[in-house]
């Protein structure tokens, strides 16, 4: 693989112009409405994790309800991420070829019906082949809305923006276990999907009225498949590229394997309430909110993004070790305290983690954004998928698999970020 940037120069009808270039007219205009941009924005990117968390306190319900083991229900999650993987691969090429509202609008309307179809799924079977399609129309809001940075922000801004969307979108894993925990006092687990049909004709209604275009027509590419499969082969031919991607997609698989043993391990195995695990899991929210903010606001741009990343990847790896420990008696007896520490000092950690290796790998794709955060969207949602069944393969009384899947996770983003980034060999400048 090649040290320097991918092979993304435009294709014909693209302009060879660099995004830190002066901004075009829609550009311009985009970031005059900054505030308005920023909070669509954190809406599209706070999409999944609203799909994903705020059907988590029902997963025990589901379970009895539709007379399913824990881990067929568990695939309603992995359905739903594999869809948001692969739709992102489709959808990213699209917006580089037809702009960016277009395929988001449509991908929207899709994700409402889908998940308005899943409020009615009468068996297991169904509902994990609806969050299947909830995922791949869903994919759209998460990559265009990555899209759309790349094409306003570069280098450093870049990065600070994607910590600010951090506090917008993180806040949708602090309100969407709140927000199912309650509704499933006044309704059973259907009702967590009729609010997100709501939530998502909202995001629709809003989108159309108030994003503009930003991937003006003459930097869009012309290519069919063929153009888009050279361009992602340009991408991943960049050794740098794919290691960002790949420590990213490990470390989101330690994200999410505590995502979906959760509910599981804090419920069952500790005997919490879906409130009080709603609870626990808005503070741990919170941290990875926070440490976000601190990313942006006082370390980017201070000091090199590379430093950054691997303290918080030493972290993310020194956390999932503790949980081991405990997980299989070393420490003895524990309760729900210790674990929720661990896991807590875990969430936090990938406040660093997550925007800075987005923002790193998409310094490197000046010319094909969308192309390039579909790589980023589906290898981690992808790896995601397959760790999402494996922390349950022991079944719903003990925490080690979540454990053990962590740490592997952990190590793996680690060996990537080492082995293929090669940190000490950037030529990253530590602007003031």
């Amino acid at each position: 693989m090649s040290e320097r940037g991918p092979a993304t120069a435009p294709s014909q009808g693209s302009s060879p112009e660099s995004p830190s270039a002066p901004a075009t007219a829609p550009l311009a205009a985009a970031r005059r409405t900054g505030l308005l941009v920023t909070f669509i924005l954190g809406g599209l990117t706070a999409l999944p994790p609203l799909s994903m968390d705020m059907y988590l306190p029902a997963l025990p319900e589901v379970t009895s309800a539709l007379h399913s083991p824990a881990a067929t229900i568990q695939l309603t999650l992995t359905a739903c991420l594999a869809g948001m993987a692969l739709g992102q691969l489709v959808i990213g090429p699209m917006s580089d070829k037809w702009g960016r509202r277009r395929p988001l609008l449509i991908g929207m309307a899709v994700y409402v019906l889908a998940t308005a179809i899943c409020a009615l799924a009468p068996s297991a079977e169904l509902l994990i082949a609806f969050r299947l399609l909830q995922g791949l129309a869903g994919a759209a809001a998460i990559v265009i809305a990555r899209a759309v940075v790349r094409d306003m922000y570069d280098g450093v801004e870049m990065a600070r923006f994607f910590s600010t969307l951090m506090l917008i979108s993180g806040v949708a894993p602090i309100i969407a276990p709140l927000i199912g925990g309650q509704v499933l006092r006044f309704s059973d687990w259907r009702g967590v999907f009729v609010v997100l049909t709501g939530v998502g004709l909202v995001l629709t209604l809003v989108v159309w009225r108030s994003l503009d275009e930003t991937l003006p027509v003459e930097r869009r590419h012309t290519g069919g498949v063929g153009a888009a499969l050279r361009t992602m082969r340009g991408l991943l031919g960049d050794r740098v590229f794919t290691g960002y991607t790949l420590t990213g997609g490990f470390a989101f698989a330690v994200l999410f394997s505590y995502i979906s043993a959760s509910p599981f391990v804090v419920q069952e195995i500790y005997g919490a309430s879906p409130q009080a695990f709603s609870l626990l899991f808005g503070v741990n929210s919170v941290g990875l909110i926070a440490v976000g903010q601190v990313n942006g606001k006082l370390l980017v741009g201070r000091v090199r993004l590379d430093k950054v990343l691997a303290v918080g990847l030493a972290v993310v790896t020194a956390a999932a070790v503790s949980l081991l420990l405990m997980s299989t008696g070393v420490f003895g007896e524990v309760g729900l305290a210790p674990i929720a520490t661990a896991l807590f000092v875990l969430m936090s950690a990938m406040g660093v983690v997550l925007p800075n290796t987005n923002a790193q790998a998409l310094m490197r794709t000046p010319h094909a954004a969308g192309s390039a955060s579909a790589l980023i969207g589906t290898s981690s949602f992808l790896v995601g998928a397959i760790a999402s069944p494996l922390v349950g393969i022991a079944g719903e009384d003990t925490a080690v698999p979540m454990a053990v899947v962590q740490l592997v996770c952990g190590l793996l983003s680690v060996g990537c970020f080492l082995g293929l980034c090669r940190p000490w060999r950037s030529q990253e400048p530590a602007a003031a």
